[in-house]
């Protein structure tokens, strides 16, 4: 198997996340991946992959992933039946963490038990 067939999900996941001129080669048995992510989770979410495949200190591939918006963690569309609590918790293992949610959203949030669908919400950098 090649090492580009191996990452192949890495691959399959930068393009479904839009990630923005991407380059991919390979070299001496070495993937290089390049590429920029619209977020920091959009990053991380890259580099669980990567680990995911070739373990927590793959030897045969290289990614240089950067951070087009680095300001926000991420931008979230809220989907029917989600609550900040219940987002908080997606992104960053903590319900609790949903009053730095709604902190970071009081221009578009008067009351954190009262979201809707397709607000966008910014997750900030914590």
């Amino acid at each position: 198997m090649s090492v580009k067939a191996k990452y192949q999900g890495v691959l399959n996941l930068g393009e479904q996340l839009g990630i923005k001129d991407g380059n991919v080669t390979e070299e001496g048995g070495i993937l290089k991946v390049k590429g920029e992510a619209k977020t920091p989770y959009e990053k991380d979410l890259l580099w669980d992959k990567i680990k995911e495949i070739g373990g927590e200190s793959p030897s045969d591939i290289k990614a240089n992933i950067t951070v087009a918006d680095d300001s926000v963690y991420h931008r979230h569309i809220v989907k029917s039946g989600e609550s900040l609590s219940k987002i908080a918790k997606h992104y960053y293992g903590d319900p609790m963490k949903y009053k730095q949610l709604f902190s970071a959203n009081t221009n578009i949030l008067k009351n954190p038990d009262m979201i809707h669908p397709d607000q966008v919400l910014v997750i900030p950098n914590l």
